[in-house]
């Protein structure tokens, strides 16, 4: 067994499986450096002009992007200031409806205390006109009551309406400055 062993170290040392033989070094490196060159030459440029594109593609979606969400942040704004111009808007309207409320209200109010007033002086002047009217009648009844009293008492007729009516009128006066006294 020793000596298949050393058979073998002397074969090795002749011929490294390792390492390959320099003529096939030589024309894997002139083959790469062909190939190479070819693919340098012809496909690199196109690559690099895929490559290019598609950063410029990327870029130009980038700044599409920027400028339509700069775009979205002006309408944004936009609305933003449209919004409160008419939540300012409504506070306003809002705000003169409950001033208008308000003095409609007032003027209701004015308006009613001077029907109020009227209803109340119309009454009063209606009572002054009833009482005075009244007071004519009763005036008229008492005095032809006691212009039949005293002609029964009398036993003469006192049909004379002038001096009728100058009695009545002095017996009333005289009974209304008595009522006037006793208050």
């Amino acid at each position: 067994m020793t000596s298949a062993l050393v058979f073998l170290a002397a074969e090795g040392e002749k011929e490294n499986p390792l390492i390959p033989p320099w003529p096939e070094v030589v024309i894997g490196l002139i083959a790469f450096v062909i190939v190479f060159g070819f693919l340098a030459k012809k496909l690199l440029p196109t690559i690099n002009k895929v490559l290019e594109e598609r950063r410029e593609a990327i870029e130009g979606g980038i700044e599409k992007a920027e400028a339509a969400q700069t775009e979205a942040q002006s309408v944004l704004e936009q609305y933003k200031a449209q919004l409160a111009e008419a939540r300012h808007e409504a506070a306003r309207l809002r705000q003169e409806a409950q001033e208008q409320g308000a003095t409609l209200i007032a003027e209701m109010r004015a308006e009613g205390q001077r029907q109020r007033e009227e209803i109340v002086s119309a009454g009063h002047t209606q009572i002054e006109a009833d009482r005075k009217a009244a007071a004519s009648a009763l005036r008229q009844d008492v005095g032809k009551l006691a212009t039949e009293l005293a002609g029964k008492l009398v036993g003469e007729s006192l049909e004379d309406h002038a001096r009728q009516s100058r009695v009545i009128d002095r017996f009333l006066d005289e009974l209304e400055e008595k009522a006037e006294a006793s208050r």
